[in-house]
């Protein structure tokens, strides 16, 4: 990866977590990487002890030195970020969003023609460098660019190429879906501790089962039915455990939970972009 020139723009919690991802993974170093946010010097101050990345004042950042710009303010101040942007940085520029629910079309319209947008989409679990990441390029950005910011993503877990108009249901799989698991691995615990186990010892189980299902998931070339097949003997244990899960909803009430926080994406991107635009 060629030696880019990084500038956070916020430096929020999921700013420090690619922060973290970036640095930790060897292929970014803390001195390509420049943090700046509105007036909280505290936090930049942390930032800079912490990891050793650059900070400045945004009034004293120099843009013309900064290949990558990441977006990673409130999205409440996106036009006034943007509206600075294009009078400061050329289309050769690239900006990296991670602001949810400001889609790349939204963006384009603020910024200079021809200006590279590229809108990424970690989870909380890139603080250990396990993100499901999407990536959806805008008009103009070069393969080569697109390719780079996969690349990034990918110190911090794994990243997905999708389309801008997919980011709503991968926000109800990827973007929500850890808490999906955290409230399973809340049930979990709760049974094995009614049942006599300690909480801990039986959050550590269903942890570790989670984990094994979701590596052999991935390491093996076998469709999720497959896998639940190897280990579902007719009339055995398994078997009795899938028919109780079935009988009460479980598997609809995974499609409809997805569905739901899908739908409520789309819903927040349309209210949030439209109350930018009639603000005055």
């Amino acid at each position: 990866m060629k030696k880019q020139r990084i500038a956070f723009l916020g430096a929020g919690n999921m700013a420090e977590a690619m922060i973290s991802g970036f640095v930790q993974s060897g292929n970014i170093t803390a001195d390509q990487i420049t943090v700046t946010n509105l007036n909280n010097e505290k936090r930049l101050l942390e930032l800079n002890d912490k990891y050793g990345v650059k900070v400045t004042p945004k009034d004293q950042l120099d843009y013309k030195k900064i290949d990558v710009f990441i977006l990673a303010m409130k999205p409440k101040d996106i036009d006034g970020v943007l509206h600075d942007l294009s009078n400061k940085i050329s289309t050769n520029q690239l900006l990296i969003s991670i602001l949810a629910g400001i889609s790349t079309p939204y963006m384009e319209e603020k910024l200079t023609n021809g200006q590279q947008v590229i809108r990424v989409m970690p989870n909380t679990s890139s603080m250990i460098r396990e993100s499901a990441t999407a990536v959806s390029p805008g008009i103009y950005p070069t393969f080569d660019q697109v390719q780079m910011t996969k690349e990034l993503m990918e110190c911090i877990g794994q990243a997905y190429i999708i389309k801008e108009d997919k980011m709503d249901i991968y926000t109800g799989i990827a973007g929500s879906g850890p808490a999906y698991f955290y409230n399973l691995m809340e049930h979990i615990e709760e049974i094995g501790h009614n049942e006599g186990l300690d909480r801990e010892t039986a959050r550590q189980i269903g942890a570790q089962t989670l984990l094994g299902a979701a590596k052999m998931m991935l390491d093996q070339d076998k469709t999720p039915t497959e896998l639940r097949k190897n280990v579902t003997s007719p009339n055995g244990t398994t078997a009795a455990g899938l028919d109780a899960l079935n009988n009460h909803g479980g598997g609809d009430a995974i499609i409809e939970a997805i569905k739901h926080a899908a739908s409520r994406s789309e819903e927040l991107r349309k209210e949030l972009e439209y109350g930018l635009a009639t603000q005055i």
